[in-house]
This record gives structure tokens, sequence and C-alpha cells, in this order.
């Protein structure tokens, strides 16, 4: 990748050097142009890749001056409740109807009672409520309501 062979500077001249006994000496020296061109081709692919890792399922959320939560020790299970109405698991659309069977089964297998709720700004608190509703019923007591950051902090100050 990078060693090369290098001819000795005292008397030059190719065949003759080689029959008298003399050999080439290694090159030490180590080419870095290969090891930058990946660098900054895996760059390029982290850069591109890193904001694919968001949670799928687009939802205005409205903004608080809530802090954020300590980060959990599993993945943290997200409930999402869209402007349209729809409820996701995870990435994964869910009829209302089978939201509590679901989660039944999926706190089954968790350690934690942790789950996230992602709601549109737009849903009405009754539909919010709901669903927190039917989280507790599935024995998810610890939920968290996920907002943005940099909302109104209610003293008369913007935060």
């Amino acid at each position: 990748m990078g060693a090369g062979v290098m001819k000795q500077a005292d008397g030059g001249g190719g065949r003759r050097a080689r029959r008298r006994g003399r050999r080439s000496m290694p090159m030490s020296e180590i080419n870095v142009t290969p090891f930058v061109d990946v660098m900054l081709v895996l760059l390029i692919i982290f850069m591109v890749a890193a904001p694919l890792s968001v949670v799928g399922v687009p939802v205005q959320t409205p903004e608080t001056a809530a802090s954020a939560l300590p980060t959990p020790q599993e993945e943290p299970l997200t409930i999402t409740l869209n402007a349209e109405g729809g409820v996701f698991i995870q990435e994964t659309e869910v009829d209302r109807a089978e939201l509590v069977t679901r989660l039944r089964g999926i706190a089954a297998e968790r350690d934690s009672d942790q789950i996230f709720l992602r709601a549109d700004g737009v849903n009405a608190w009754n539909e919010v409520a709901q669903i927190m509703g039917a989280l507790n019923a599935a024995g998810f007591n610890n939920i968290g309501l996920v907002t943005d950051i940099g909302g109104p902090t209610l003293d008369g100050q913007d935060g």
C-alpha cells in the first residue's frame, strides 16, 4: 500500500549494481493519499446517513420550556399521534382498537415502563388524553411527552 523500493544513491547503474551483489533498499515512507481518500468517503457517507436516523413519522411537536429527559438504558419506545389522527408504535401504524393489546405484549418483553408520546400540535387534548389512558391501561406508567425546546416559559420571557 505504501512501501516501495528505492535504489542506492552511491553508484547507480541498474544491471551492473545487481550483478555485484548490491541490492535495492526498501523505502520507509508511507503514502497517506489512499488513507485520506477512504476517510473522506467515510465522512461523506456518515454525513448523509446521520439525518436519516431520526424517527420516521413526521409530526410538528409543540415547543415548551421543559428540559430534556435523561437517556434511558434500552431503546426508547415511542408512540406517535400524527396530524391525521394515525397512531404509530415506533414507525409502524397501529389501529386504535389494537393499541392496548399490542402495547401489553411489548410491555411484557421490556424491563422499563417508560414510553414517549409524540403528538402533533394540531391534535385536540382529548385525543392525546385518550392515547395516554391507553398507555396507562397497557402497563406504561412512566409517560414522557415529547416537545421541542425553545417555547415560551410563561413568566413573561420567551426562551
